[in-house]
């Protein structure tokens, strides 16, 4: 055979066998997904409040469409020996898909509301006291919302702190009367560490609630009157006006409005039932939360 001839031959030779398969692998031209499963296209600014909703549930349906085909991806094995046309044209198809899911295609959430919650009541030997209700729920919380042990911290008024990333726990380790000091230091220093972040800051203080009955809880403007709770009277007079969100945790009244009967009331131990229906509260209160982290 002359050259001319076998360079010829050489152009007309069949493709070796499993190449179709390997092109199957190769990197795919971008296609644009069917109008039914496009996802949507991010905002060019920040959502309204009135949005975040919809951006919530449209962010879960993009990231369960992209765990799909990541699975459909991944088991999907071509096969080297297939001549099934259908298969490769399915293959392309799933990798092509899989180049456009990308996390930047899917609608991105506005920074999370941080809260900082601050819990007061009396130190030892008061911990376990009607008064101290509002340590019970905190110290419940932190297991809750699976943030790290308390430690103690001068930067933040002398109180024991559990940080998180949206959530920050603080607890007050002065007298119920005297602990707006501490909540204004722990305040103060919160905001100046979060200055460089764009998350809003919140204040929540949780105390005890003598209005309301054991395992009930209500949530107040900190602006509402204090009524006779002297620690949220010392909480307004060191805050000078700055906003705050209060959960009051119930723990009932006795029927003697005795300034004396109040006092030896809120400084008894609580008791066996009465200890369950104030942790009971915690579901509710981390509800609560969680409002007040997407407002």
């Amino acid at each position: 055979m002359t050259q001319h001839n076998r360079v010829r031959a050489q152009k007309k030779s069949p493709p070796t066998e499993g190449k179709k398969d390997l092109d199957i692998l190769q990197p795919q031209p971008q296609l644009q997904l069917s109008e039914q499963s496009q996802l949507p296209t991010p905002p060019s600014s920040s959502p309204s409040p009135t949005s975040q909703t919809l951006i919530r549930k449209q962010r879960r349906q993009a990231l369960l469409a992209q765990s799909l085909t990541l699975e459909l991806s991944t088991s999907a094995v071509p096969n080297s020996n297939s001549e099934n046309d259908d298969t490769s044209e399915n293959l392309t198809s799933i990798h092509s898909n899989l180049s456009y899911l990308t996390l930047t295609n899917i609608p991105t959430m506005p920074p999370s509301t941080r809260l900082l919650i601050c819990s007061i009541g009396n130190p030892a030997p008061y911990t376990n006291t009607l008064h101290s209700a509002g340590h019970t729920i905190l110290s419940l919380l932190a297991p809750t919302l699976d943030n790290p042990s308390f430690t103690k911290s001068r930067a933040h008024g002398n109180g024991l702190i559990s940080p998180g990333p949206i959530y920050t726990l603080w607890k007050s380790s002065s007298l119920m009367n005297i602990s707006g000091a501490g909540v204004n230091s722990a305040w103060a220093t919160f905001l100046r560490e979060s200055s460089s972040s764009s998350s809003e800051c919140k204040l929540v203080v949780i105390h005890d609630e003598l209005e309301l009955a054991p395992g009930k809880i209500n949530v107040k403007p900190g602006s509402n009157s204090p009524k006779g709770h002297n620690g949220l009277k010392s909480i307004r007079d060191t805050l000078r006006g700055q906003p705050y969100t209060r959960i009051g945790i119930g723990i009932g009244r006795p029927e003697s409005r005795d300034a004396g009967v109040v006092t030896g009331y809120v400084l008894r131990k609580m008791s066996a039932e009465e200890k369950r229906k104030i942790e009971g509260c915690v579901g509710k209160v981390v509800e609560e939360l969680g409002r007040l982290s997407e407002e």
